[in-house]
């Protein structure tokens, strides 16, 4: 008759029965943490890497703007405030640009429907451009500033400098998720000329703006014109073109 006892941990005198317990319950215990650190990390990781799926690369980077002409002039508004500035993930965007890209690009438009292209002005653009920063730092938006004056009164402080004249305003944001001009979606300015081209489409889909730029309906026939940008400090653009006719 075998009298021998179930092997426990208490029936081997040298102890090797307890170690090799032990030994296995640390090895157990060892593949349970690892199964859950992988585990762990996989649901770490995952949403970092699914929120990379089918998201549209960024911008690239605006190329240099098209010469729009002097920026130096002869008459200068007193209130203009000079280049203006914004960094977003992609670049600097600067006014003087940004001014740059719209004027070309409104002079596109304008030749797609046979018209000339509008000569720039510095005297223009710098009435244009202390109008802008005055919206922004008083907090308005409109052709008539809250003292009253329209642009008809912004010319005559620069020596009364056309004979007839008009103005397209636009506010938006860079950096920031906006309604795209058409309605049609969203969009996110974070470049010079991205910024430009969606200042352009607010006015191109308004029809009184349209008006003033392709010349149509009462609007007179314009000699040139200037873009007047401020950009503040977090992100907000404010922007006009004058259209100015010579005496």
């Amino acid at each position: 008759m075998d009298r021998r006892r179930p092997a426990t941990a208490r029936s081997d005198p040298d102890g090797n029965t307890d170690r090799a317990l032990v030994r296995g319950l640390v090895n157990l215990l060892v593949a349970v943490v690892l199964v859950c650190s992988l585990a762990l990390g996989t649901a770490l990781f995952a949403p970092q890497l699914l929120d990379g799926l089918g998201v549209e690369d960024g911008p690239s980077p605006s190329p240099e703007p098209p010469p729009a002409g002097d920026r130096t002039p002869a008459v200068v508004d007193p209130d203009d405030p000079g280049n203006s500035s914004y960094e977003t993930d992609v670049e600097v965007v600067r006014s003087a640009a940004v001014e740059s890209f719209v004027h070309a690009k409104i002079n596109e438009r304008r030749a797609a429907h046979g018209l000339e292209p509008l000569e720039w002005d510095g005297t223009v653009a710098s009435v244009s451009r202390a109008h802008t920063v005055d919206m922004a730092r008083r907090d308005y938006f409109a052709h008539r500033n809250p003292d009253g004056q329209a642009p008809a009164d912004r010319f005559q402080d620069v020596g009364d400098y056309c004979r007839g004249y008009g103005e397209n305003i636009a506010q938006t944001w860079l950096d920031r998720r906006v309604s795209r001009a058409s309605g049609d979606g969203i969009v996110r300015h974070q470049t010079a000329e991205g910024l430009a081209t969606g200042l352009v489409n607010q006015w191109m889909n308004s029809t009184s703006h349209r008006q003033a730029i392709l010349e149509e309906g009462r609007t007179p026939s314009w000699d040139r014109a200037g873009v007047g940008v401020y950009i503040t400090d977090d992100g907000a653009v404010y922007a006009g073109q004058n259209f100015c006719q010579e005496w």
